[in-house]
């Protein structure tokens, strides 16, 4: 249903906006897409030689979601870039009269109060994946954006890298690869820590959707099972699961042997694992983040890995990111960290792509507020209640 209020001329709406306070009272944009022509910003990570390797590979600036040729078709100006840091990137030059900007987690476009402020024309903002913390949602809200992601489309994606990340690091598995790369044979150094994971008890905080379903692909390793959420989830399920609710973090942490963040990063759970947290932590503990990696705070899990007080650590996400060079994370011991790769299998990428697809075309329909609900971050100035 389109927004009673009409949009206003971009000369009215350029002076209203320039004079208002991002934290005074909340505008929406009326997103009700006018006729003519509207301008898409993408920023996505480059495939180089790899984008033609695989023709659903769709998430980098050479496939741009496979959206270019119908936005096109239809009149609409879509541009693709990868450069979207400092004042002189690509996207600095766009942002002004962009409409529509699309980020994605992976290659994240970090779209601050400063830059909202100089985006005059922007109605929506679109994730294609999960995740929208690299957007300062606050000042989208209070901007009157609309911010929305596509839910569900990685779920399966980072739940089974989880699964194969606990393995991993219980396993002990790098360093026998790393043996048989640099032709050696030394089986006790492997094995003198290494485990099953049969019995041992798995927590994960926080148990949306991620989380639920990592607890299901666990139930099958007869582990002991703990979440700790917000709400608990429906009876049934957590009893076809079979696991418990933990109502107090501190008191679950200790009786993991594997911790599993599965918790968005908000201003709540911003450095949440820090120096103490991770103390309270079961000494020789594994923890898996696939979440964000401003959870954690860094030098403390180097620190905890160096003592193994953290037997080992791995996850996909950083900060910033791209990681760069001299992060820490990179060179502390028994960790088996990647880039951000969970979430962007070539499935993933179909099913976000499609996402997107779907939620422009709603957009350009005038059917803005009829997104599936579960995808909306910021709505009529409202955050999601995870974000509050």
């Amino acid at each position: 249903m389109a927004m009673a209020v009409r949009r206003a001329s971009a000369s009215a709406f350029r002076a209203l906006t320039s004079s208002r306070n991002l934290n005074s009272s909340i505008l929406t944009r009326d997103l009700h897409a006018s006729p003519g022509s509207k301008k898409i910003v993408g920023v996505f990570y480059r495939a180089n030689e790899y984008a033609e390797k695989n023709p659903n590979f769709l998430g980098c600036v050479e496939r741009a979601l496979g959206l270019r040729e119908w936005l096109e078709s239809q009149g609409h100006q879509y541009i693709i870039t990868d450069d979207k840091d400092g004042p002189n990137c690509e996207l600095e030059k766009h942002i002004p009269d962009a409409h529509v900007l699309i980020t994605t987690p992976f290659h994240p476009a970090y779209v601050t109060e400063e830059r909202i402020k100089k985006a005059q024309n922007l109605e929506l903002v679109l994730t294609a994946g999960i995740g929208s913390d690299h957007i300062d949602l606050k000042a989208a809200a209070a901007a009157g954006l609309t911010v929305a992601e596509v839910t569900g489309s990685n779920v399966v994606s980072v739940a089974e890298d989880e699964l194969m990340r606990i393995l991993i690091l219980v396993r002990n598995f790098l360093p026998g690869y790393q043996q048989v790369v640099r032709g050696e044979w030394d089986v006790a150094a492997i094995a003198y820590r290494a485990y099953d994971l049969e019995g041992k008890t798995v927590g994960t905080v926080g148990c949306g959707r991620i989380g639920r379903l990592l607890l299901q692909r666990l139930k099958p390793f007869n582990c002991n099972l703990l979440y700790h959420d917000r709400v608990k989830m429906d009876p049934e399920l957590e009893n076809q699961i079979g696991a418990k609710f933990e109502d107090d973090l501190e008191a679950m942490l200790p009786k993991c042997d594997i911790i599993v963040i599965n918790t968005p990063l908000t201003e709540k759970t911003k450095g949440m694992f820090d120096k103490d947290r991770i103390a309270k932590c079961k000494k020789g503990v594994y923890i898996v983040n696939n979440a964000r990696g401003a959870i954690m705070d860094t030098q403390a899990v180097v620190d905890a890995c160096n003592s193994g007080h953290i037997a080992g650590y791995s996850g996909d996400v950083w900060y910033p990111q791209p990681a760069p060079k001299d992060h820490p994370w990179r060179y502390m011991p028994n960790h088996a960290m990647t880039p951000h790769i969970s979430g962007t299998t070539i499935d993933a990428q179909l099913r976000y792509a499609a996402g997107v697809k779907d939620m422009l075309e709603r957009y350009f329909k005038g059917e803005e507020w009829e997104f599936p609900p579960e995808n909306y971050i910021v709505k009529k100035g409202e955050l999601a209640p995870q974000y509050r």
